[in-house]
């Protein structure tokens, strides 16, 4: 992973300070309060911009965001003791926070911790929910409305899942039916939005390098040993009618190739160059979703997506991969450790048929990576596993990365991209 910073030009930029104050004026630190807990909360800052936005985490995870100086949310929290924060972020890149502990009442009803009523999100949506009910033979099963139309169901008292939505705003409920006859539901209105980068498979600012074993320092020009291109424009396999055909070949074993992509900030490729580094600082999440296809998989020993984030001296790379001949298991990217940490959910793409992943992502209040979920094929496994950033000179950007590892024969294999999105709020 070690290339994924030298390929990085590191440009040094004056980082910005500044004092700022979190006033919360509910919930009181250490109070017992009910579900939804109401966030009631100001905010001052020495920099001469303003404060650009405020928000909610509840333990660890970003749950609220609003713009400007004030916060007034309803937050809906499961029961228990939760360790929550507020946060400012303005627009000279600084922030603060101040820390809430609260303990939630138990009591019979739906407590849906993603996403929060009233809020802005980017598509797929997450919901993430648990129920409790008085029948003594417990719940048997939850389920999400969207405007009045039931659009799923699974069994038992928890609920996690991705849904789909067009840009807009939805008036979705989160129900739970007992095994005595009885249900309970949570009213959560959203707006879809977020920014989005769209086929990226067809964008310019590409770059490709090659990687050897053991080392997998960056090569431009590798010789026989790892070779690769990239055709644009592919309409046979495609979804779209631009697909992108990623190609790997040559005569070292195990060479990999990485493709990556400067979107914000120093060099962007999509005209978003953040010269008042007012854009990335205020990044805190990602969702990576692309369509992969190939006749080969299994002359891949694996494929990796990655999102990375600059800024303030602190690096983060969500990196995520499949290995396919490695053993057909996702696996995440521990930054400050460099290496590979296997997370237990499978990754068995399908031959000659068009693979959707999604994988979704934060930067927490306290600037951990959060790895929070994995799709593929429509089948979601939350991870929620975090880890710490690291340091790197003052560069400031967001890339987004495609690669290709080859296998102990390094096999020729190609795959086909399309619909590769990035959505950034």
């Amino acid at each position: 992973m070690s290339r994924l910073l030298r390929i990085a030009l590191l440009i040094p930029a004056l980082a910005a300070f500044s004092f700022a104050t979190v006033t919360v004026s509910s919930p009181g630190n250490g109070s017992v309060v009910g579900s939804p807990v109401r966030y009631l909360a100001t905010s001052t800052t020495g920099c001469s911009k303003g404060v650009a936005s405020m928000g909610v985490y509840v333990d660890n995870r970003l749950v609220y965001v609003a713009n400007g100086t004030t916060l007034n949310a309803s937050v809906s929290v499961a029961p228990g003791s939760h360790h929550t924060v507020v946060e400012e972020w303005d627009y000279c890149g600084g922030a603060s926070y101040t820390p809430v502990a609260i303990t939630v009442n138990a009591q019979a009803g739906v407590w849906v911790t993603s996403p929060t009523n009233h809020s802005s999100v980017v598509s797929p949506v997450n919901y993430a929910a648990t129920a409790t009910t008085t029948c003594a033979r417990g719940v048997a099963s939850m389920g999400i409305y969207v405007n009045n139309q039931l659009n799923f169901v699974s069994s038992g008292a928890k609920l996690n899942t991705a849904l789909a939505l067009t840009p807009g705003t939805y008036d979705t409920v989160v129900q739970e039916w007992d095994y005595c006859g009885g249900s309970t539901f949570q009213h959560e209105q959203v707006t879809v939005g977020g920014s989005v980068f769209k086929n990226l498979q067809a964008s310019g600012g590409w770059s490709a390098y090659g990687e050897f074993p053991p080392i997998y320092n960056t090569c431009s020009n590798c010789g026989p040993g790892v070779t690769w291109s990239m055709n644009q424009g592919v309409t046979s396999p495609s979804l779209t009618g631009k697909a992108a055909k990623f190609s790997l070949g040559g005569t070292t074993p195990y060479a990999d190739v990485l493709w990556t992509n400067p979107l914000i900030g120093d060099f962007s490729s999509q005209g978003l160059p953040d010269p008042g580094h007012t854009i990335i600082p205020k990044l805190h999440g990602f969702t990576y979703d692309i369509y992969f296809y190939s006749s080969s998989f299994e002359l891949s020993q694996v494929l990796e997506f990655d999102i990375n984030q600059y800024f303030n001296y602190l690096g983060f790379t969500w990196g995520n991969q499949c290995r396919v001949a490695g053993g057909h298991e996702f696996d995440i990217w521990d930054n400050v450790n460099w290496k590979w940490v296997p997370t237990g959910v499978p990754c068995n793409p399908v031959n000659n048929s068009w693979n959707h992943l999604t994988l979704q992502v934060q930067r927490t209040w306290d600037n951990q990576l959060l790895y929070h979920s994995i799709t593929l094929n429509g089948v979601t496994r939350v991870i929620d596993r975090y880890f710490p950033p690291f340091s790197v000179n003052n560069w400031y950007g967001v890339t987004a990365n495609y690669q290709m590892d080859g296998n102990y024969k390094q096999s020729p294999y190609s795959v086909v991209v399309d619909k590769f999105n990035l959505i950034y709020w």
